[in-house]
């Protein structure tokens, strides 16, 4: 099936972006890797008068070091994720999550910054965004501003981007020593999206208690969901089959799944406390690591 029409716009600059979104008040869609929006578009799932790709502006697209944080342009995509030695070397978490996306063909032209923006409840970005802390910087014709990844998911495919604005890049706390993290997914078929998903953040200290909690999780609930109370449990634990088994349970307490075709509520609690328990300890081991 072929989309409806619509009226294509390939800005180089940020500011050109602007300036269509503006003449096109309110009708018009922002397009970056395309690898969501696309298959919505063609099955007619819904419909753009105006279409704004993105993906030709180059300086979004980038994986930056900085004193206190990892920067990462919102045009980069899974595939750079993937083959970067930052992100394997001190970020498996992100790498975690960009090899599991669909498939190579998606990773080949979907962006972080899509994954995110788009605000599915079952991608795999909003739930590392959640155990990491990160921030986003949005970007609009008169500035800048910054959310953090609790306030930017507010419902089902819906986030704080407000018409006009971008999304232009992810800051996440820099790591440090005794820190590691993991993306867990259970998924029916290779390239599908999760039953459920975790993402796990730890930093122990050196007596080997966790001084740091981040979870996210998805896939069960109407949009990405943070374990408050596991993270808080965690905290000032050691990392034993006790702990784990109980902070697994409050993973579940978090969750608010629906039955739909991937299976039943029940089911996906099932799934999520058993990939929370991988997830805490492959962390942990990670952690130990370095």
């Amino acid at each position: 099936m072929n989309p409806s029409s619509f009226e294509y716009y390939a800005p180089k600059r940020i500011d050109e972006a602007f300036e269509i979104l503006a003449k096109h008040d309110g009708e018009a869609k922002i397009l970056a890797g395309g690898q969501s929006l696309i298959p919505l578009l063609k099955l007619r799932l819904t419909s753009i008068p105006y279409l704004v790709d993105i993906s030709g502006i180059g300086d979004m697209k980038y994986i930056k070091e900085s004193p206190d944080a990892l920067r990462l342009g919102a045009l980069t995509t899974m595939d750079d994720l993937e083959i970067s030695d930052v992100i394997r070397g001190k970020y498996p978490i992100i790498f975690d999550a960009a090899s599991n996306v669909a498939d190579p063909l998606v990773r080949n032209r979907g962006t972080i910054g899509g994954n995110i923006s788009h605000g599915d409840p079952s991608n795999d970005m909003p739930a590392v965004m959640l155990a990491l802390g990160a921030s986003f910087v949005i970007a609009k014709s008169n500035g800048n501003r910054t959310v953090g990844a609790d306030a930017f998911f507010i419902d089902s495919f819906t986030t704080a981007l407000e018409y006009g604005e971008i999304l232009r890049e992810i800051i996440i706390p820099k790591y440090s020593g005794n820190e590691g993290g993991c993306y867990i997914k259970n998924k029916k078929t290779a390239g599908d999206f999760s039953v459920a998903g975790i993402a796990v953040q730890l930093k122990l200290d050196r007596s080997g208690k966790v001084e740091r909690a981040g979870l996210g999780m998805t896939s069960v609930g109407p949009k990405p969901i943070r374990a408050v109370k596991a993270e808080n449990y965690l905290r000032g634990k050691k990392i034993d089959d006790s702990a784990v088994q109980e902070a697994a349970r409050l993973v579940v307490a978090d969750s608010d799944p629906s039955t739909d075709f991937y299976g039943t509520s029940e089911f996906k609690r099932r799934v999520l406390e058993k990939i929370a328990i991988d997830a805490i300890y492959l962390a942990a081991d990670r952690a130990e690591e370095r």
